[in-house]
């Protein structure tokens, strides 16, 4: 028994030092080696990411929300009361600036302006004769000045019967859309009854407010982009600032006007806005997340040679994203981006990406 466990015993060592042999023959053992010094070689430290930071233009702007507005807008009624005897628009169609819209009955002022007429004709032969006679000495200059009074007044009452005549009748005060009737023909209107809606829609009105902070910032001519639902961005121009500020709201209202050449804005709309105050050019800026708050102080990390230095910063405008930095680094400097709160002074770390 105990010679079958030594030969046991040799049989097993003999074939382990063979294994041994064949592996180095054939480099088994290399690959082992190899992430071994692999681990040893690692660099040590914390992993970040960074940035280069460059130059660029920064634009200071406002997020707000507003309304469309059209540029003119009226509910078109009757100086009038009568019957309507004709109708003469098509409802959701273009009318132009003193378009014939609707009549009302005139044969009363019609005939009262017939007979005016016939006297004028009277009145003015009256009055030439009397003008010979007193030419003449044949009458008094109270006789002719009876008769020329007698003609300027029938001309007046002629002028009075015309703008009542003009009354019935209903044009379009300015080029636009007009909307749904609310008469038909036969009806009988009275000056306080609604007809139908006249919108100008080209161009359109763009009103929003903003927080009275910015009313120093604020002119004609300043750019904003607006978006209304999911359609493209639109650029418009503002034209218009109130003079005061909105005391139960501490807002500025201004107004901004679209060409809406494609008749794609419609007024009513809610719009979200944007307002470019200010663009710097050839600024400096970094993601919002790099800027680390520290006793009073606005603190970044530099990447430097594998080391981390904080540097004290001076900011300027923010945006969603990006922060202003007014001094403190330079452009081609590498800011670190991630794990700040883990950062000391001096501590190596390991740049692992660069944005």
């Amino acid at each position: 028994m105990k010679k079958l466990l030594k030969k046991i015993f040799l049989f097993s060592l003999v074939a382990i030092i063979l294994i041994f042999l064949i592996g180095r023959r054939l480099d088994w053992f290399s690959n082992a080696q190899q992430d071994t010094s692999s681990r040893s070689a690692a660099p040590s430290g914390l992993q970040v990411k960074g940035m280069i930071i460059n130059a660029a233009s920064l634009d200071n702007r406002i997020m707000t929300s507003g309304t469309i507005l059209p540029d003119e807008s009226v509910d078109i009624s009757s100086e009038a009361s009568g019957k309507i005897t004709a109708i003469y628009f098509n409802e959701g169609k273009k009318v132009r600036k003193g378009d014939l819209l609707l009549t009302i009955n005139d044969a009363e002022l019609q005939a009262q302006l017939k007979r005016l007429q016939f006297q004028e004709t009277l009145l003015v032969e009256r009055e030439f004769r009397q003008r010979i006679l007193l030419e003449k000495e044949a009458v008094s200059q109270e006789v002719y000045d009876k008769a020329l009074a007698d003609l300027n007044t029938n001309r007046a009452e002629i002028m009075m019967i015309e703008a009542q005549i003009a009354k019935t009748m209903v044009k379009a005060p300015f080029d636009g859309i007009i909307g749904l009737r609310l008469v038909s023909e036969g009806s009988y209107i009275t000056p306080n009854m609604r007809i139908a809606s006249l919108v100008k829609i080209q161009p359109v009105k763009i009103e929003f407010s903003i927080p009275e902070r910015y009313a120093s910032e604020v002119k004609p001519g300043n750019k904003i982009n607006f978006t209304i639902g999911n359609t493209n961005e639109h650029i418009a121009e503002v034209y218009a600032v109130e003079p005061m500020i909105d005391q139960s709201t501490r807002t500025l209202k201004l107004r901004a006007i679209y060409p809406n050449a494609n008749l794609d804005v419609i007024p009513g709309s809610f719009a979200s806005v944007e307002l470019i105050l200010r663009t710097y050019y050839e600024a400096l800026s970094i993601p919002t997340e790099a800027l680390l708050p520290m006793l009073g102080k606005q603190i970044v990390f530099l990447y430097k040679n594998g080391i981390a230095e904080p540097v004290e910063v001076e900011t300027g405008i923010r945006t969603s994203e990006l922060i202003q930095v007014v001094s403190g680094i330079n452009a081609n400097d590498t800011i670190i981006t991630t794990g700040l709160l883990h950062l000391k002074k001096g501590m190596t770390v390991v740049l692992s990406d660069l944005g």
